[in-house]
């Protein structure tokens, strides 16, 4: 960045030269952007009717309250839906409703609002279906509905070629809204209709922010962009999380060792964010929801202690479709020849892939999309790289699929099992026509390179004013050059562990998933690498450490 705006903006903040320039280099470079951007304020929060048809569902919701008729809040097997259908559940019972809450399961009912939500809805005698983090796309079930006498009231966040015939559709990125909450998630639109909730309903104004905590597990969970709305709801919501009054919650935290902790962005997104979807991945979905519903604290354990289980075994099987998936790639794809990637086979997990998807686009820095087979028909889950617009892409490939949906990154599809060679090709030519071949090869942006000595307590500490980090507002990654690594060693499944030595001074470093990217003695001559500083919590003991973003040759 240029050094006078640096020199500006650390002598009008009082700011170290180091944070100033990080702050110039993501776009505050004024005393105002920096002040808003660390320290942001619940006051700023856009209002929630500037969301198109918010007065609408406001309107219908409040009525079915008012009636005592059961609303069904029919949420996502995901952590998002999982934490939007709680929030709305627990806020609506809160304002003396009668709620029927409910998450489909992926594999028997299948993704959005469907069959199994309908069924839900007749046999409960529900007046109103009020989706969360769905329904955009479920045009068919919401007619249905409608057919059975039912209002139906729409949020969600996810892109759709047409609107259902919903009574209210709130969503931010319809075309025809003028909100500039384009990017918050399902938990965060559910946030929004509660703000404009309280008023109707004769809730106190500060009912929503009780529910910052599920907010912000969602928000970090869906991998929306951390910047602007998002950011605050996750700032104010990671500083609740530490003293959830939510039993699931705080049974989530003593499962994996985070009570009494400060909670990071990171550490939802790898800690507690995998529990809850794992339930939804490869277990029964409401198992999750439950947890967040749950009052009790000895229920609540039991089941943190069972999403902990099967998120164990969601980790076996992630390994084993990754080892098949990246030996096909190298035996059997031309990298030349394929700007993107589609990748079937039998066995391959449906609920899982989409995590194994991301991992492929980080090690081959192609926008993947994997497919589980199962008799005539495969359910597939894909993730993009920076630049490549996902949902565009699979948009000019529809012909060739049974359904799909999703966003610019990330996206999930249904197609035929003998549509898959022609969608595979498809695929590859709207990825050969968007990306040039010199964006296929992986770089790594480093913010500021020094030697190890400079990476000390003080300048880790420094580096959390720039939190929550994610999407958007990347972790600052540091780069050291021409280093040694001493004493490498293999740890868990493909982990590399050792010590960084740049002749300066020296730290522990760990590059998890880099055992098997490196090439044998790797170590034996100087390296240049890409790093984060991060803690090391081990037995009450904390250290820093480098973890490994990025290692390669000095030569």
């Amino acid at each position: 960045p240029d050094p006078s705006e640096v020199q500006l903006l650390s002598s009008a903040l009082n700011l170290p030269p180091t944070l100033a320039t990080l702050l110039v280099q993501r776009g505050y470079a004024t005393p105002g952007e920096a002040k808003s951007f660390l320290r942001p304020a619940l006051d700023s929060l856009t209002d929630p009717f500037l969301i198109k048809d918010m007065d609408k569902a406001v309107a219908l919701v409040a009525k079915a309250v008012r009636s005592g008729t059961p609303i069904l809040v029919h949420g996502d097997y995901d952590v998002d839906g999982q934490c939007s259908a709680a929030l709305l559940t627990r806020v609506l019972e809160l304002a003396g409703a009668k709620v029927v809450p409910f998450v489909p399961h992926r594999l028997r009912d299948g993704y959005d609002f469907g069959p199994a939500g309908l069924k839900v809805a007749a046999e409960s005698g529900a007046s109103l279906v009020l989706t969360c983090d769905c329904g955009v796309s479920a045009t068919e079930a919401v007619q249905h509905a409608k057919d059975m006498g039912l209002a139906v009231v729409v949020t969600d966040h996810h892109l759709t070629r047409e609107l259902p015939p919903a009574d209210a559709i709130v969503n931010p990125r319809r075309e025809d809204c003028d909100s500039p909450s384009k990017e918050l998630c399902g938990a965060g639109v559910a946030f929004k209709l509660v703000q404009a909730l309280c008023g109707e309903l004769g809730l106190p104004a500060t009912v929503p922010f009780h529910f910052l905590d599920l907010v912000a597990l969602a928000t970090v969970a869906d991998i929306v962009p951390l910047v602007g709305e998002n950011r605050t709801l996750v700032r104010f919501g990671l500083k609740m999380m530490e003293q959830s009054r939510w039993a699931g919650v705080r049974a989530l935290l003593d499962v994996t060792g985070l009570v009494g902790r400060p909670v990071r962005a990171g550490q939802v997104g790898y800690v507690l964010a995998p529990r809850l979807n794992a339930a939804g991945r490869i277990g029964e979905s409401m198992e999750g929801l439950k947890l967040l519903l749950t009052d009790d604290q000895r229920t609540a354990h039991d089941l943190a202690v069972s999403l902990d289980t099967i998120n164990a075994r969601r980790q076996e099987i992630d390994e084993r479709i990754l080892a098949e998936a990246v030996d096909e790639i190298e035996q059997s794809v031309d990298l030349g020849r394929y700007h993107g990637l589609v990748l079937a086979r039998d066995g391959w997990h449906p609920g899982v892939i989409g995590i194994v998807a991301s991992r492929v686009v980080e090690r081959y820095h192609r926008p993947t999309v994997l497919i589980g087979l199962e008799g005539d028909e495969g359910k597939g889950s894909g993730r993009s790289i920076p630049g490549f617009n996902l949902h565009e892409a699979l948009g000019q490939c529809s012909d060739h699929l049974t359904r799909w949906g999703g966003h610019k990154a990330a996206a999930g599809l249904t197609v035929r099992r003998d549509r898959v060679e022609p969608f595979r090709d498809a695929f590859n030519q709207v990825a050969v026509s968007r990306i040039p071949p010199d964006e296929l090869v992986l770089t790594q942006r480093v913010d500021i390179i020094g030697s190890v000595r400079s990476l000390n307590d003080d300048l880790e500490r420094l580096m959390r004013h720039l939190e929550p980090c994610g999407p958007g507002n990347p972790a600052p990654v540091l780069g050291v050059r021409r280093a040694n690594a001493r004493q490498p060693t293999t740890v868990g499944a493909n982990h590399i562990k050792f010590t960084l030595d740049d002749g300066s001074d020296t730290i522990p470093a760990i590059g998890f998933g880099w055992a098997d990217r490196l090439d044998e003695g790797w170590w034996r001559g100087q390296i240049d690498v890409a790093l984060q500083l991060s803690r090391n919590e081990w037995r009450g003991t904390s250290t820093l450490q480098a973890r490994v973003v990025h290692i390669k040759s000095a030569d």
